[in-house]
């Protein structure tokens, strides 16, 4: 018997936002190890033949534009997992698999496997959301190739913002509670607001999780400090992103798509 097409694994699933796009069109989504959860995929080894398919975006910093200011610090940066979501892919052998990461990072290698690659900007999502944030996509099939087509809304939003990143934790130091990096009501934060041109205005963890197309409050009562909240916010793949591609995904594997207005 084979897999249900439907059942995927989760690989770095963080606080789940690819997952969520996946569950929202009709997938059930099982996560994988996270060092967020005390989890290492290293030691991850998953049964054979059991998942339909595989989603995952292995850590990107070493393929980030900004790695050299990680190294001009001194610090280390992340190691690169792409081998290791390579052999978990393997090992699982499901009928198909999609990795994410930044537009530098290479398409991943299986054995057995066609792989198509795209980029894809969050602004070409249909609900054309505000924030700018380009990412690599590589979906794997086996024993074949078969390209993604993504619905895009026909124009960009004009007024867009930067991308959400996981380093945007300078607010933390402006605000004196939760409460106020939550809804902006610091003083110190209101005041950074004010910015010379050129310049960037900062952004409230609130703020950063309604461009990423969540909730102002997703992360109230989660046990996170704010440079926490930041990082797993920022790390995470927009929704409307999300559910582009998890339709694509489903129309390329032959796959009906979910009728939303029933389903809500």
């Amino acid at each position: 018997m084979s897999a249900d097409p439907n059942l995927v694994l989760s690989l770095f699933p963080g606080i789940g936002l690819l997952d969520r796009a996946f569950e929202e069109e009709g997938f059930c989504i099982v996560r994988g190890p996270d060092v967020l959860w005390g989890g290492d995929i290293r030691r991850f080894h998953p049964p054979a033949g059991v998942f339909g398919g595989v989603i995952g975006g292995p850590p990107c910093q070493t393929f980030s534009r900004l790695v050299h200011i990680v190294r001009a610090k001194g610090q280390t940066p992340k190691p690169n997992l792409i081998p290791e979501y390579e052999r978990v892919v393997a090992e699982a052998a499901p009928s198909w698999f999609l990795m994410e990461n930044v537009p530098a990072a290479p398409s991943p290698a299986v054995a057995g496997y066609g792989v198509t690659s795209l980029l894809f900007n969050n602004r070409w999502a249909p609900e054309a959301p505000e924030q700018h944030r380009e990412r690599r996509f590589s979906f794997g099939v086996r024993d074949g190739r078969s390209p993604l087509h993504i619905e895009m809304c026909p124009f960009e939003n004009p007024s867009y913002e930067r991308a959400v990143v996981a380093t945007s934790n300078k607010e933390g130091a402006l605000a004196k509670s939760q409460e106020e990096l939550r809804d902006g009501t610091s003083l110190r934060l209101r005041r950074s607001a004010s910015v010379l041109p050129g310049q960037m205005p900062r952004r409230t963890v609130a703020r950063c999780a309604v461009l990423q197309g969540l909730p102002p409050d997703f992360l109230h009562d989660a046990p996170f400090t704010a440079a926490g909240k930041y990082e797993v916010i920022g790390n995470g793949v927009p929704l409307p992103m999300g559910r582009a591609i998890a339709r694509a995904v489903r129309r390329a594997i032959g796959l009906p798509l979910v009728d939303q207005e029933a389903a809500s």
